[in-house]
């Protein structure tokens, strides 16, 4: 699938307050994702040795997938395109490769 067809087939299961003009509650269910994700992940580490068993793995795919839709409807409020910000960040990952300056912090590296 790519990013265009799921970016629009999100909008029929979204369902929020003041669609169109509401980034706090994406940005909100997005970061709550997230820590979903690194809940299971500290879990891995503490009780399977930081080794995801096969359910754990799953448990994990359907959580990606949350996150994958509130970025979609963060860039949906935003009115962006999810493709637009995916080829962003590889041209902006490639130029810091070509540089040497994948290592360390910042946006502006």
């Amino acid at each position: 699938m790519d990013f265009h067809k799921y970016q629009k087939a999100t909008r029929s299961t979204a369902v929020y307050p003041d669609q169109g003009n509401n980034i706090v509650y994406p940005t909100l269910g997005l970061t709550g994702e997230a820590g979903e994700i690194a809940e299971k992940v500290k879990k891995i580490i503490r009780d399977d040795n930081g080794i995801p068993t096969e359910h754990v793995r799953q448990a994990l795919k359907k959580e990606l997938g949350d996150v994958l839709w509130y970025v979609a409807a963060l860039c949906h409020e935003l009115r962006l395109s999810m493709a637009d910000v995916a080829q962003v960040n590889l041209d902006k990952l490639a130029d810091r490769q070509q540089r040497n300056a994948l290592h360390g912090s910042g946006d502006e590296r």
